[in-house]
C-alpha cells in the first residue's frame, strides 16, 4: 500500500487516468489546511478532486485491523435521492485502495436500524442533506459526535446558494467552525455566473476559488420542424415533433428526454409509447411525483445501460453519473443557459466526453430562443444566484435547534450567527426579538405556554425545557415547505356550495374580490377566500383570468432574455446566422415587414384595434413575472389619470393589454414606464397583502409557530394556513413591528413581483427608443399574445378551432401580393 500522500495517485494510476492540474491544486490546498470552491465542468472531476484530497490529508488507517475511523469528513448534497449515489461514488477508492473508513448515509430515507447504529457510532464519512445536518447539531451529544471532523464539502452548491436550505446549511456550518476554527470546507459547483459570491457566502472568512477544467465541450444543436408556423402560439406540447423526436431517439444507444412540466413528461412518455409499441420496457418515466421505488429501479437501469431513453424533469437534472447516457434531447426552451448546461451535462458525463443536447421547439419562435441559448453557453452568460439575507424565519427556527440538547450561550451564539453571510448585517435589536420570540413569542404570544419554547436557566444556558416541544420542533426541522392548492367553491350563503376542483395558490393571491377567471370552461367572479378555499359565483365578464401551474410558468432568465434580443436585433439588420435563424427567416421577414422587430436599442410597442377593444403589445423581454408585474404596473398607472378596465395576457417576451375604450399609448407609455414611486405602485397594483398572507405561511411553519402535525395524523394545508391566517392578523393588529411580518412582504416583493428586476427592467427601457406601431393586423409576435388572451375565455377544442381560423385568414393575407411578403422567401 503506498504512502497516505500517493493514495490519489495511486487511484487514479488503478484505473489508468492522470489527475488535471485543478486536482493537484486542491490536493495541495488541502493539504495546507485551505477550504475553497471548485468550479469546473460536469463530469471533469470535481468529485475526486475534493474527495481524494481528503483521503491523502487524513486516511491514516489504510491496513489497520482497528474499527474505521470516526466522523472526519461531512458531504453535504442537496438531494437525499443522490446520496447513495454519491455513497457509492466515494466507496470505490475506499475498496480499491483498502482503506479502513466506511461511508454511511444520513437522510429522510435512512432506515431506524441504520439510524440506531450512527447514534451509536458515525461512520468516518457520512454523506447528508442540510436538514438531517442540523438534527444531528440539536443532540446532546453533538459535540462529541463531531469531535474528531476534520472537513466538510458541499456538493452542487449552486443548488443551495440561492434559497433558504442555504442558509439553514450556512448557520450549521458556523456551529462547525466554532467547535473546529481550522475546519475545512469546500465547494463543488459546475453552473455559476458569480462566483466570488457564491465562494464568500460558503466561506465567509476567505478560501481559494479554484477554477477547474472549463474545456467540457458542449454540442448544442436543435431539431428544425418539416414546417415553420408563421403565427406561432405556447401552450401545445410539441407533439408536432414526436416522429423526428422518436428518429432521434432510435438513432442513439442511450439519451434522456427532458421537458419542463411533468404533465408534459407524462404526455409525451404515452405518446412515444402509442408510436412505438416495441420500445415497452426500453423507455422509462421519471418525475418526482413518482414512487422512490419506481425512481430508484430507473436511475439503475439507466447506469446499466438497459433503457433506450428516459423521458424526465429536473429530478434528472442534479449530480446522478449515468455514463451511458449518449445526448439529451430538450423539450421546449430550457429558458435558462445553467440549466442547459446542467442538462446537457447528464450525457457525456467523464472527463474527455463531449455533452449533447439537441432543442426540440414546440412552437417557431423557440427557435430564436435555441440560437439564442447556444450563442449565450459560448459566450459564458450563466446565471447568478443570490443568497437570501436575513431569513428570520430560519434565524429563529435555529435558535430553537441550537437550545435543544446541550443548549447555547446567546453571546456565543451571535458571534456564531454573524459569523455567517445571510446574517453578517444583523442588528442588536433583530437579535434580542429573535430571543424574545423563542422565549415567549414576543410581545403578542405571552400568555401561550406553547411559545415559550426556550428558557434562560441560572447557568446562562438557553434549552429547550419542555420534551414534547422538543420532539414537535425536530419534527419541524428544514425550509421546504410544499405548493398548495386552493380549492373552487360556488358560494352559497347558507354554505356547502358544490366543489368545481383547485387552483394554484399563487394565482389566486393574485386576484381581489370582483376580478373573474376561468375554470373547467366557466367564467367565474372571486367572492371571497377563506382559509384554502376560493368561493366563486357564475360572471357575465368576457375575459377573465385562467391559472397556471408554476411547472409551466418557468421564466425566462434576464441573460438568455439579452442573447435572445441579440439574435432578434441581428435579423432586424438581415443577419441570420445558424440553422435555427435561417429556419424561422420567413416568420421574422413578416414580423418586419407588418410592424418592426425589437432591437438592443428600441422598445417595440404595438396597438391593434378589434372588437374587443384598444390593444396595447409591448415587449420588453423580461421573462413571464417580470412582465406580468410590468403590465400591471402601467395598467394601475393609467388607470389613475384615465379611468379603464383592463384585462392582461403575458408570455416571456412582452404582454398585452385590452381596454374597451381607446388609450392614447403614445402619451402614456413614456409616464408608466418611470421609476418614480415603484415600490408604492407595485403593491397596489397587485394583491399584495393576500400574498403577504400566503407567503406567511411558510414562514410561520419554518419559525415553527405553526405545527405541521404528527408523522401519522399530518395537518392539512387548510388547518396549517388557517392557524398561520390567525397569526398573521394578531401580529397585524398587535404587534405591527413583527419582524416575520416584514419578511412576508419583503419576500413578495423579491420572489413573487421580483421587484429588483422589474426596477432593473425599467431603467434599462428609460434608454431604449419607444418603437410604436398601429396594427392593421396582428403579426407574428402579437398573435403570440393574442392566443395568450383567448386562451382566457374559450374552452380547449374552441381555442384551437379559432386558432386556426385565425392563422388561415393571416396566412392567406400573408401570402397575397399586398402582403409583402411570401412564404419561404
Amino acid at each position: 500500500m503506498p504512502a497516505t500522500t500517493d493514495l490519489a495517485n495511486a487511484w487514479f494510476a488503478t484505473r489508468g487516468f492522470k489527475p488535471f492540474a485543478f486536482q493537484r491544486q486542491v490536493w495541495a490546498a488541502v493539504e495546507r489546511g485551505e477550504s475553497g470552491l471548485v468550479h469546473a465542468s460536469t463530469g471533469s472531476g470535481k468529485t475526486y478532486a475534493v474527495w481524494l484530497a481528503a483521503l491523502r490529508a487524513y486516511a491514516r488507517t489504510a491496513n489497520s485491523t482497528a474499527k474505521p475511523a470516526p466522523l472526519q469528513v461531512l458531504w453535504i448534497t442537496p438531494m437525499r435521492a443522490l446520496a447513495a449515489d454519491t455513497a457509492r461514488a466515494l466507496q470505490a477508492p475506499l475498496d480499491d485502495l483498502e482503506l479502513n473508513w466506511n461511508i454511511g448515509v444520513r437522510s429522510g430515507d435512512t432506515s431506524s436500524a441504520e439510524r440506531a447504529r450512527q447514534a451509536r457510532r458515525l461512520p468516518s464519512t457520512l454523506v447528508t442533506t442540510p436538514e438531517s445536518l442540523t438534527l444531528l447539531l440539536t443532540r446532546a451529544q453533538a459535540n462529541e459526535d463531531f469531535a474528531q471532523l476534520r472537513m466538510v464539502v458541499v456538493d452542487e452548491w449552486h443548488e443551495l446558494l440561492g434559497n433558504k436550505r442555504g442558509v439553514q446549511l450556512q448557520l450549521a456550518l458556523a456551529r462547525l467552525r466554532r467547535w473546529h476554527p481550522g475546519l475545512v470546507v469546500w465547494g463543488l459547483s459546475a453552473t455559476l455566473g458569480n462566483l466570488e459570491h457564491a465562494r464568500d457566502v460558503l466561506l465567509p472568512a476567505g478560501g481559494s476559488l479554484v477554477k477547474g477544467r472549463q474545456d467540457k465541450r458542449f454540442v448544442v444543436d436543435t431539431l428544425l420542424p418539416e414546417a415553420i408556423e408563421r403565427f406561432p402560439w405556447a401552450g401545445h406540447m410539441g407533439l408536432k415533433m414526436l416522429k423526428q423526436v422518436s428518429a432521434e431517439i432510435d438513432a442513439s444507444e442511450s439519451c434522456l428526454v427532458f421537458t419542463n412540466t411533468r404533465a408534459q413528461a407524462e404526455l409525451w412518455y404515452q405518446a412515444l409509447l402509442e408510436h412505438r409499441p416495441d420500445w415497452a420496457g426500453l423507455i422509462a418515466l421519471h418525475h418526482a411525483s413518482l414512487a422512490r421505488q419506481t425512481r430508484d429501479w430507473v436511475e439503475r437501469s439507466l447506469k446499466q445501460g438497459s433503457l433506450k431513453a428516459v423521458i424526465c424533469t429536473s429530478s434528472l437534472d442534479l449530480g446522478v453519473d449515468f455514463l451511458p447516457v449518449e445526448r439529451v434531447l430538450q423539450i421546449g426552451s430550457a429558458k435558462g443557459v445553467a440549466r442547459l448546461m446542467q442538462r446537457a451535462g447528464r450525457s457525456g458525463h467523464a472527463p474527455g466526453r463531449a455533452s449533447r443536447i439537441t432543442l426540440v421547439p414546440t412552437h417557431s419562435l423557440e427557435l430564436v430562443e435555441a440560437a439564442a441559448a447556444r450563442h449565450a453557453l459560448a459566450a459564458g452568460q450563466i446565471e447568478a444566484r443570490q443568497s437570501p439575507r436575513l431569513s428570520m424565519d430560519v434565524l429563529v427556527q435555529h435558535l430553537v435547534s441550537m437550545a435543544l440538547g446541550s443548549g447555547f450561550r446567546p453571546a456565543e451564539l451571535l458571534e456564531e450567527v454573524r459569523s455567517t453571510w445571510a446574517f453578517r448585517e444583523l442588528r442588536d435589536s433583530q437579535w434580542q426579538w429573535a430571543l424574545d420570540f423563542v422565549c415567549h413569542g414576543g410581545s403578542s404570544l405571552t400568555a401561550y405556554p406553547d411559545y415559550q419554547r426556550v428558557e434562560a436557566h441560572a447557568d446562562g444556558i438557553w434549552r429547550v425545557a419542555n420534551e414534547r416541544l422538543a420532539r414537535r420542533h425536530r419534527m419541524g426541522i428544514g425550509t421546504i415547505v410544499s405548493d398548495a392548492s386552493i380549492q373552487l367553491k360556488y358560494w352559497s350563503k347558507g354554505g356547502g356550495g358544490k366543489q368545481l376542483g383547485s387552483v394554484e395558490e399563487s394565482f389566486i393571491a393574485r386576484l381581489k374580490p370582483g376580478d373573474t377567471l376561468v375554470f373547467a370552461g366557466r367564467v367565474l367572479e372571486l367572492v371571497r377566500v377563506e382559509n384554502m378555499t376560493a368561493y366563486v359565483r357564475r360572471s357575465t365578464a368576457r375575459k377573465a383570468a385562467i391559472a397556471r401551474w408554476n411547472g409551466g410558468r418557468m421564466p425566462l432568465s434576464s441573460e438568455l432574455a439579452d442573447a435572445l434580443v441579440e439574435r432578434l436585433d441581428a435579423a432586424a439588420h438581415d443577419h441570420f446566422d445558424g440553422p435555427e435563424m435561417r429556419a424561422v427567416r420567413p416568420l421574422l421577414e413578416l414580423q418586419a415587414t407588418w410592424s418592426a422587430l425589437p432591437t438592443q436599442h428600441t422598445l417595440l410597442a404595438e396597438t391593434f384595434t378589434s372588437r374587443q377593444g384598444s390593444h396595447l403589445f409591448l415587449y420588453p423581454f423580461a421573462g413571464r413575472m417580470a412582465n406580468l408585474g410590468l403590465a400591471n404596473l402601467i395598467a394601475w398607472r393609467v388607470s389613475r389619470v384615465q379611468p379603464l378596465s383592463v384585462s392582461i395576457a403575458v408570455n416571456d417576451y412582452g404582454f398585452e393589454l385590452v381596454s374597451p375604450s381607446t388609450v392614447d399609448w403614445a402619451t402614456y407609455l413614456p409616464r408608466a414606464l418611470s421609476t418614480d414611486d415603484l415600490l408604492e405602485d407595485a403593491l397596489a397594483s397587485l394583491n399584495a397583502g393576500e400574498m403577504a398572507l400566503r407567503r406567511f405561511r411558510e414562514i410561520a411553519q419554518i419559525s415553527g409557530l405553526v405545527f405541521g402535525g404528527y408523522p401519522a395524523a399530518q395537518k392539512s394545508t387548510r388547518q396549517i394556513q388557517a392557524s398561520s391566517g390567525l397569526f398573521y392578523e394578531v401580529f397585524r393588529k398587535h404587534d405591527a413591528d413583527n419582524l416575520l411580518l416584514g419578511q412576508a412582504r419583503d419576500e413578495v416583493l423579491r420572489e413573487e413581483l421580483e421587484i429588483e428586476r422589474l426596477h432593473r427592467q425599467l431603467l434599462k427601457l428609460s434608454t431604449l427608443r419607444l418603437d410604436l406601431h398601429d396594427l392593421r393586423r396582428p403579426g407574428p409576435l402579437a398573435f403570440a399574445l393574442l392566443v395568450e388572451g383567448m386562451r382566457e375565455t374559450l374552452s380547449t377544442e374552441k381555442l384551437a378551432d379559432r386558432i386556426a381560423r385565425m392563422v388561415a385568414d393571416l396566412e392567406k393575407v400573408a401570402d397575397a401580393p399586398n402582403g409583402r411578403t411570401r412564404r419561404g422567401s
